[in-house]
């Protein structure tokens, strides 16, 4: 795990926005700004995709990020890759230590494998995602979920290669903080999982802060 503080002042972001429990938000950020995912309470679990936001086509891949970075985990230092094989982001401060890229988004269906059939109607972050595509895109729809970052959520491995939903290591206000590579759109599920640990049965709010570039150029789309 890397540790690495932030320089930067939240007073001088230019967005600042809290996003309640499970809750979807999305945005398009300019080449160059800093966006900062607080978790406010602590142990809970920020489902987040990224995208090229003039060719929403060229997404994060999980694939080209873990490969070329030889780790399952984010943290300071990490390039998430795009299915082209360009830097979405990069993570320049991370407080909680590393992030999990492995466990997917929660959804009706995994609901109802996983846990119980009754539990298939409960909210999740598939719901939030294709919620918040259907309100504030014109250009994207469910063909374009893919693999997704779990921001905060610990997702350990066994020996015997599978995948345990485990009790958060992040703390109240901890942190992680990316750059924008290239000019991105940003769609953020904040879990509203109530069958595992991963944000210890008690979905929180997180804050989002923006601290905008001027290394990009032209207008942004919608």
């Amino acid at each position: 795990m890397t540790f690495v503080e932030s320089q930067l002042e939240p007073s001088t972001a230019s967005v600042d926005e809290v996003i309640e429990s499970g809750l979807g938000w999305t945005r398009n950020v300019k080449h160059g700004s800093v966006v900062r995912i607080v978790d406010l309470e602590g142990n809970q679990a920020v489902d987040t995709l990224f995208y090229n936001a003039y060719d929403p086509a060229e997404r994060y891949s999980a694939v080209d990020t873990i490969r070329e970075q030889g780790n399952i985990y984010l943290t300071t230092g990490t390039r998430l890759l795009s299915t082209e094989g360009n830097p979405l982001v990069t993570i320049v401060a991370d407080t909680c230590g590393r992030h999990d890229t492995l466990g997917g988004a929660c959804a009706a269906e995994s609901n109802q494998v996983r846990y119980a059939l009754e539990k298939r109607f409960m909210h999740s972050c598939r719901d939030n995602f294709l919620l918040t595509l259907a309100c504030c895109t014109r250009d994207m729809s469910k063909r374009d979920l893919t693999a997704n970052v779990n921001f905060f959520m610990n997702v350990p491995v066994t020996k015997e290669g599978g995948l345990t939903f485990e009790d958060g290591i992040s703390g109240p206000n901890r942190y992680v903080e990316f750059r924008a590579d290239m000019t991105v759109r940003i769609l953020i599920s904040n879990c509203p999982q109530l069958n595992n640990p991963c944000n210890a049965y008690n979905p929180t709010p997180i804050r989002i802060l923006i601290w905008e570039g001027a290394s990009s150029s032209g207008s942004v789309p919608p």
